[in-house]
């Protein structure tokens, strides 16, 4: 299923970035790409344009097909917090993005292969589910024959000194998810109310 879901999202991704004007592939090269004038925020949209930009922006960011999507929107509306915040909170748990953010691949989508492969554990048992979602105290590693890869050993120690709030790493290739993520300390730019809008009128 995941592979599926993996085939589909495949595209040229630093188009989608600029199309965007959001870096949604990780690399540094699409931010350079994201020239003034070409990205449809810089245009003139309407409310409705805008908001359903915002999800556009939002669901590429984490890779994610609409039907996962809507899922996960529904379930936020459930949470205490505010559903936008709780739907990039969400978002932000999943294991193929947290094995990004702790530093064991350049891109989210990069860290997705690495998980769909087997090459990342969650408290010492292997995990091969991208969307999993992560709870606080959860400590993802990765597998011995991940750890023996050049490529995801010199990711992790180049990506050792990029800190989050709600990640503790290991210099042993592993690292703890120490608390749900504030939205506030989330590094993506995102206007939580306008996908929440947009869903309050196209569901």
């Amino acid at each position: 299923m995941e592979a599926i879901i993996l085939a589909k999202m495949m595209g040229p991704r630093f188009k989608e970035s600029r199309r965007l004007g959001l870096n949604v592939c990780g690399h540094p090269k699409a931010n350079k790409r994201m020239t003034k004038g070409t990205a449809r925020s810089d245009k003139k949209l309407t409310e409705y344009g805008k908001q359903l930009l915002e999800k556009q922006r939002l669901r590429a960011y984490y890779g994610v097909l609409e039907k996962q999507f809507v899922n996960l929107f529904k379930e936020a509306k459930k949470a205490p917090e505010q559903t936008g915040t709780a739907l990039v909170q969400f978002l932000e748990m999943r294991l193929d993005n947290l094995a990004y953010r702790m530093g064991f691949a350049n891109s989210i989508r990069q860290a997705r292969q690495l998980v769909s492969h087997g090459h990342v554990h969650v408290n010492g048992k292997k995990l091969n589910i991208p969307s999993y979602r992560c709870k606080p105290g959860d400590v993802i590693s990765l597998s011995p024959r991940g750890m023996k890869s050049a490529i995801f050993k010199e990711n992790f120690e180049t990506n050792f000194v990029t800190s989050y709030p709600y990640i503790s790493k290991d210099k042993n290739f592993k690292a703890t998810l120490t608390s749900v993520p504030g939205r506030e300390d989330i590094p993506i730019e995102i206007e939580d109310q306008l996908i929440v809008e947009f869903y309050s009128k196209n569901m």
